[in-house]
């Protein structure tokens, strides 16, 4: 992709998810909660980073469209691959 190309794609982003530096900052104070939290390291490793991907979605819904449907249902969709783990486990 060129830099035009890159340019263009960031700017449309930007619209929709947020400014980065916004986004980041919101996704950082959230994990570093959660990173605090007790029972984190007993998680497994892919519920750890489910909720990592659901607090940037929530983060860039925060700080950008909160009416951008990709959000919802990426936060729907990291959700279910938990649920789904979950199944398998029991």
């Amino acid at each position: 992709m060129s830099d035009s190309g890159i340019d263009k794609l960031l700017a449309e982003r930007q619209r929709s998810h947020g400014d980065f530096g916004a986004v980041a900052a919101v996704a950082q104070t959230i994990k570093q909660s959660l990173r605090r939290a007790a029972r984190w390291d007993a998680l497994p490793e892919k519920q750890r980073e489910a909720l990592e991907m659901i607090t940037v979605k929530m983060a860039r819904i925060v700080a950008g469209d909160h009416k951008h449907r990709d959000h919802w249902n990426d936060i729907a969709g990291y959700a279910r691959l938990v649920t789904q783990d979950l199944h398998e486990w029991q």
